[in-house]
C-alpha cells in the first residue's frame, strides 16, 4: 500500500471507530429512555433515580460522542469528502438544536442536584425522544455515506 493509500485508511478506520462509539451510546442511551419512560412523575423509588442518573450520563455521553467526535471531526474541514461535508453542513443545525435540548434536559433532570422537579419528566422525556429520533435519522443518512466502501476488518 502506498503511504496517501495508508494515511487514507488509517482516516477511515478511525472514522468506524468514532462511528461504532456513537453506535454503542445510542443504544445504551435507546435502552434507558425505555426504562426511565416508566420512572414515576413524583415520589421517584430509588430505582428509578437510578435509571434516570444513568439516562442522564449517557445522554450527555452520546452527544459528546457525536460532537466531540465524528461531528468535530467533520465540521473543522477534515473530511474530505464533499457528499459527507455538504450533508454534514445541511444536517449539524439540527444535530446543535438536539444537544441543547438534551443538555437542558440533563440540567433539569440530573439527579447529582440536590432537589428534582419530577411533575413534567414525562413530558419532557417524550419531547426529548422525539428530538433524538429526528437526530438519529439524520445521524443514520451522515453515517450511511461515511460508510459507503467500508471494507470488513
Amino acid at each position: 500500500m502506498v503511504a496517501g493509500q495508508t494515511e487514507l485508511h488509517e482516516r477511515r478506520g478511525r472514522t468506524f471507530e468514532l462511528i461504532d462509539h456513537m453506535l454503542r451510546e445510542r443504544n445504551q442511551l435507546l435502552s434507558l429512555l425505555l426504562q426511565a419512560s416508566r420512572a414515576g412523575p413524583s415520589d421517584t423509588p430509588e430505582y428509578d433515580r437510578d435509571i434516570i442518573t444513568e439516562f442522564c450520563q449517557v445522554l450527555v455521553d452520546y452527544i459528546a460522542a457525536g460532537h466531540f467526535g465524528l461531528y468535530e471531526r467533520i465540521i473543522e474541514g477534515r473530511e474530505r469528502r464533499k457528499a459527507v461535508a455538504d450533508l454534514a453542513v445541511k444536517i449539524f443545525p439540527q444535530i446543535e438544536k438536539t444537544a441543547g435540548i438534551a443538555l437542558a434536559f440533563d440540567e433539569k433532570y440530573n439527579p447529582a442536584r440536590d432537589e428534582i422537579d419530577l411533575s413534567s419528566f414525562q413530558l419532557d422525556l417524550s419531547n426529548l425522544g422525539e428530538e433524538l429520533a429526528t437526530r438519529i435519522e439524520l445521524e443514520d443518512q451522515l453515517i450511511a455515506l461515511l460508510q459507503r466502501g467500508r471494507s470488513p476488518y
